[in-house]
């Protein structure tokens, strides 16, 4: 970390520049070694079909894209927490799995109340689309 004199990070361009390409970098990594980020990718793409097949409301996308973001997130900080406790604790420990399985945890808590406000959306255009 490249820090001016007066302690303060540098900023510029460049780092700005280079900060997105690290963090795409995180991405692609997670998506390559996380199956269930795929997962989630997967699910998000089939939500957005389904929401313009359904043609959703202005407040539904939003709250789909925002469980989508959050969902995807909270697996993005779980592969993080992963591969800093593996680093800090290679060899089994209980706190080291304590850790894992809360950030683990955390994805799957989202994901549940994603899916329950997918359905809260989505159940009763399906239903209306067989009804008439």
């Amino acid at each position: 970390m490249a820090l001016e004199s007066n302690g303060r990070k540098q900023r510029g361009l460049k780092r700005l520049i280079h900060s997105f390409r690290y963090a795409w970098e995180g991405f692609k990594y997670t998506l390559k070694n996380e199956q269930n980020m795929l997962v989630h990718l997967l699910v998000a793409l089939f939500v957005i079909i389904a929401g313009w097949f359904f043609q959703i409301s202005i407040l539904e996308w939003l709250i789909c894209l925002l469980f989508m973001g959050l969902v995807i997130g909270t697996e993005l900080i779980n592969t993080s927490i992963e591969a800093v406790v593996d680093l800090v604790s290679p060899e089994k420990n209980v706190l080291a799995k304590i850790a894992k399985d809360t950030a683990a945890g955390a994805v799957m808590v989202e994901a549940f109340f994603a899916s329950v406000s997918g359905m809260i959306i989505f159940i009763p255009k399906i239903i209306e689309m067989f009804i008439q």
